[in-house]
Formats: structure tokens, sequence, C-alpha cells
């Protein structure tokens, strides 16, 4: 499916594995590597990314930054930082909304085509995917406006479960 011209593509699998400018990394504030999407890209990328993430110092919650990608296939990995479901006082769309617009238009500053995103915010912080997809959607519509260079948003979700819930949805609008 196409939004203005950005190829939007559902994909099953392991984001480490893309071959795309940039994947996204769903990482905590701390930027030091955690657990699920975020331990998996900190462990395949090597050291070389817990040096450039500590010298970023953190990031706040809705905001992004890049780093290059170590190990990886891709040439960069922007880190976002997704709300916690239920800890933001009613701020959560807001800051998962940013997640998105943020890490794209970082990427557009970087004159990347393609990108690939987790289902941020939706593993150990709680989100229901339901309720992420509206606001995912929004992101990607808004951002179509200014887009310069991204052609194509890849989802890479883990679970067959995530999957379907991306491709029922993408596939009626």
């Amino acid at each position: 499916m196409k939004i203005q011209n950005i190829e939007i593509n559902i994909k099953l699998g392991d984001i480490t594995e893309e071959n795309v400018d940039a994947i996204v990394n769903a990482a905590n504030n701390s930027l030091l590597g955690g657990g699920g999407v975020d331990g998996a890209i900190h462990k395949k990328a090597g050291p070389s990314l817990l040096e450039q993430c500590k010298k970023h110092g953190g990031c706040a919650t809705g905001e992004a930054c890049i780093t290059t990608a170590g190990n990886l296939k891709c040439k960069y990995i922007i880190h976002t930082v997704g709300p916690i479901y239920g800890r933001h006082k009613g701020l959560e769309s807001l800051l998962l909304y940013n997640c998105y617009f943020n890490s794209l238009k970082l990427a557009d500053e970087y004159t990347l085509k393609s990108i690939s995103f987790p289902a941020i915010s939706t593993g150990a912080y709680g989100y229901p995917v339901e309720e992420t997809l509206q606001i995912i959607y929004k992101a990607i519509l808004n951002f179509a406006i200014i887009n310069q260079n991204i052609k194509n948003i890849n989802f890479v979700l883990f679970s067959k479960e995530k999957y379907d819930i991306y491709n029922n949805y993408f596939m009626r609008i």
C-alpha cells in the first residue's frame, strides 16, 4: 500500500536482519540497551553501538537520535523512546506519535530512502497494539506532507499476532 509516495510494507521477521538505510530501535531513556528489540539490536550491532549511544547521554520519551549501525546490514539506527502505557498523564498518544514522526523526520534529514520500524511501546511498555495503529497512520500522513526522501517504510513484527493486526489495519485503509 502507499501513503502519498511512500510504500508501506508489513513484514514478519527480525528487524536486525533488515537491509534498509535505517532501522528504528525501541530504546529506553538511557540508550544503553535493554530487553526486547533494544537488547537484540545492541547484541547484534556490537560494542561500537553502546559507545555511540553513551555520547548521546540519553533520549527523552518521544524524541529520536541516530547512530551508525555497527555490525548490522542497515546503515543507521534511529533510537526512539516510546511511552509506557498509562504512565504519562494522558500524553501517551502524543508521545507515541512523536516517536514515529521524529524518527521519520530524522531519517529524512539524513536523506535516507528506507526505514524499518518495530511495534514501538507494544511489548514491555504495554501499549495496546490496536491503539497504536491510528497514531502511526496519523504520523505517517503528517510526515508525508514534508517528506523529501523516504520512499519505503517497513513495519517488521516479531510475532505473528502483531503482524496480522498491522496487516489487517493497513489493508483496510
